[in-house]
C-alpha cells in the first residue's frame, strides 16, 4: 500500500527528527536511500536492551489504563533525582510539561533566550503571552552572558533557559545559574530550567540547579528520557519542583493518562542503566574528538560542542547550502535558520557512532 500523502502547508514542521517528510520528498525524486538522521539529538546507542526487554515482558498489561499518577515510576525518580516524589510530575515528553505548565501558570509576559528551542515561545503564544527575547550574540559564540539578570524585571511572569542550550550547546555555568534563580525569585518570576541534555555531560552536576529547589519554589527543572534513553517514540518527560501548589495545577491542565503503561515501565527500567550511562558518555567524548577537527579542517566552523551535538557555521560559499547537499545523499542535519537570531548558514549536527559520523564527513568532503 502507498503511504497516505498529507501535505506540510497547512502544518508547519519545525523540529529535527522529521525523517517522514525527507522519505517523501527523496521519493518525489526518484530516490529511497536509506535515511542517516543527524538532525535530532538522540542517543546513537538507541534503546538499552534492559528497556526493550521489560516492554516486551509487559506487554500483557496494556489492556489497562495506565496509572494517572506515575506512582511507581515517580517513586523510582525520586530516588534516581534524590528528590521528594511530592517534588515530581511526569509527562508524556519535554513538550507535554511545557505546554501544561505554560497553560496553567497562564503568563502575560515571558522571556526566552534567541536562539533557543523554539516549543517556549510556540506554548507561550498559546496563552497570548508576549514574549521578550534576549539576545545572544555570534561574536560571543551565542553565550548566555553575565548581563541576563540586569535584563530581567518585575514585569516578567517566566523566564525559560535550557542549559545546555539548543541549539547553540553552550553552558550556563553554576554561579550565574545562583544569581539568575536568586534575581528570579527576588522579581517574582518563575524560572523554568530546560536540563534534557544534562545527561550527556561529563560532569551533569557542574550544570544542573536541582540543588537550588529546595531554597526557591520560583525554580522549575524539566527533564526527559526522549534523548539519554532513546525513547523519542515512546515519550516520557518530568519536572522537578518544590513548589507542589504549582505541580497540581500543571496535572490538572492536561489530561489524567498522559504517560502510557509502556512509557511508564520504560522510565523505570531505564533508570536502572547505569553502564549504559558511562558508555554514552564515552561514545560522545570519542566521537566529539573526532569529528570537531574533521570539520574545521574541512573549513567549517564549530562554534561549541557540548552534550552529544555540534553547533556549526559553514560560509565556504558552496553552490547549495550543506543540509541540501547532504539531503541529496540521504544524510539529514539541523538547518538552523528558522531559529530566531540564526540565519542561512548555521547548523546542528547530533554525534552518532563512528562508523556514521565518517560516513557524513566523507559526504562533506565529497561536495
Amino acid at each position: 500500500m502507498d503511504p497516505v500523502n498529507i501535505s506540510n502547508k497547512t502544518q508547519k514542521l519545525i523540529h529535527g527528527g522529521d525523517i517522514y517528510s525527507a522519505r517523501e520528498r527523496l521519493r518525489k525524486n526518484g530516490n529511497s536511500p536509506e535515511i542517516l538522521d543527524f538532525s535530532a539529538n538522540i542517543n546513537p546507542l538507541g534503546l538499552p536492551e534492559g528497556v526493550r526487554q521489560a516492554i516486551r515482558d509487559s506487554a500483557d498489561t496494556f489492556d489497562i489504563y495506565p496509572d494517572p499518577l506515575c506512582r511507581e515510576l515517580v517513586s523510582g525518580l525520586s530516588r534516581h533525582e534524590g528528590a521528594p516524589a511530592e517534588w515530581i510530575l511526569c509527562g508524556n515528553g519535554a513538550a507535554d510539561v511545557i505546554y501544561r505548565t505554560v497553560y496553567a501558570v497562564k503568563p502575560k509576559k515571558a522571556m526566552v533566550l534567541a536562539p533557543t528551542f523554539a516549543e517556549y515561545e510556540e506554548a507561550l503564544r498559546a496563552v497570548s503571552c508576549r514574549v521578550v527575547r534576549y539576545e545572544l550574540r555570534g561574536e560571543n559564540g551565542f553565550q548566555t552572558g553575565e548581563g541576563l539578570p540586569d535584563a530581567l524585571d518585575e514585569d516578567l511572569d517566566m523566564l525559560f533557559l535550557c542549559n545546555p542550550n539548543n541549539p547553540t550547546g553552550q553552558l550556563i555555568h553554576k554561579d550565574l545559574l545562583l544569581e539568575i534563580v536568586r534575581r528570579c525569585k527576588n522579581l517574582g518570576i518563575l524560572l523554568f530550567m530546560d536540563e534534557c541534555f544534562n545527561e550527556f555531560l561529563e560532569d551533569p552536576e557542574e550544570y544542573t540547579a536541582k540543588e537550588y529547589v529546595k531554597a526557591f519554589d520560583n525554580l522549575i527543572i524539566l527533564k526527559a528520557f526522549t534523548k539519554i534513553y532513546a525513547m523519542a517514540g515512546i515519550r516520557l518527560g518530568y519536572c522537578i519542583s518544590a513548589n507542589t501548589g504549582l505541580l497540581g495545577r500543571i496535572r490538572e491542565a492536561g489530561q489524567p493518562w498522559s504517560v502510557s503503561t509502556p512509557a511508564q515501565i520504560a522510565g523505570l527500567r531505564a533508570m536502572a542503566e547505569k553502564e549504559y550511562l558511562a558508555e554514552t558518555r564515552k561514545l560522545i567524548r570519542e566521537e566529539r574528538e573526532y569529528l570537531v577537527p574533521q570539520l574545521r579542517d574541512l573549513g567549517i566552523t564549530v562554534i561549541a560542542s557540548n552534550a552529544n551535538y555540534i553547533f556549526i557555521k559553514d560560509s565556504r560559499g558552496m553552490d547549495a547550502p550543506l543540509h541540501e547537499m547532504l539531503f541529496e545523499k540521504g544524510i539529514l542535519i539541523r538547518n538552523c535558520d528558522n531559529y530566531i537570531g540564526l540565519g542561512p548558514g548555521y547548523y546542528r549536527i547530533c554525534i552518532k557512532k563512528h562508523e556514521e559520523n565518517v560516513k557524513l564527513i566523507e559526504a562533506i568532503k565529497e561536495g
